[in-house]
């Protein structure tokens, strides 16, 4: 049985032990709010105004003589204690449900903490990562050297092309010059400043 049930059971035997007790008439006066107020205590725990007088008047007297050992007086010795013990488990029952909401909290607080460690952790990993990739790429496009096109023999009319000559002249300064003097002639006036010498197959070829 809880402990509220056993409080009812002991409110009730006491009520009947009561309205079995011997009892003295006393005439005297209470003010109007103090009555009615009485009387709806009464009423919410299901006795009578009487009763509550008495147990108010034990509960501050205390034993009297003759009364020390009845079974009223004990009765409402134990509903005070018992009383006493249903608030203490209410108090505790709280505390330890804000006890519990405490420790989920803080258990919560640590569980962000941690993601939130671990977000930056990856935040600085990535962000290193993105430096490193930045780096690679810029000393790739640093080591980066085009393909030059191999350049091929030269019949004598794409090279007079080439140089901006006529046939013509191109024949005649090859054949005044020697092929040392013709290469250095050649790479003055070639776009690329590359040189040309004749070979016996009568093509040009480049000389770097």
């Amino acid at each position: 049985m809880s402990v509220r049930g056993k409080l009812s059971v002991l409110g009730y035997i006491c009520g009947v032990y009561m309205a079995n007790t011997e009892r003295e008439s006393i005439n005297f006066k209470l003010p109007k709010t103090l009555t009615k107020a009485l009387r709806a205590a009464a009423r919410e725990r299901k006795t009578t105004a009487t009763d509550l007088v008495i147990q108010g008047l034990y509960h501050v007297l205390g034993p009297t003589p003759g009364t020390e050992i009845s079974l009223e007086t004990r009765l409402h010795q134990l509903e005070t204690q018992f009383n006493q013990f249903a608030n203490r488990q209410d108090t505790r029952q709280e505390l330890g449900a804000d006890d519990n909401s405490q420790q989920r909290l803080s258990l919560l607080e640590q569980k962000t903490e941690a993601i939130a460690t671990r977000l930056a952790q990856l935040e600085g990993a990535i962000s290193l990562l993105n430096q490193r990739s930045v780096t690679t790429s810029k000393r790739q496009s640093y080591n980066y050297h085009p393909p030059q096109q191999q350049l091929q023999a030269y019949t004598g009319e794409n090279l007079a092309k080439r140089l901006g000559l006529s046939l013509a002249t191109l024949e005649l300064e090859q054949s005044t010059q020697t092929p040392k003097d013709f290469e250095r002639w050649s790479r003055s006036r070639d776009p690329s400043s590359i040189g040309w010498r004749r070979s016996d197959n009568g093509l040009y070829h480049p000389i770097k």
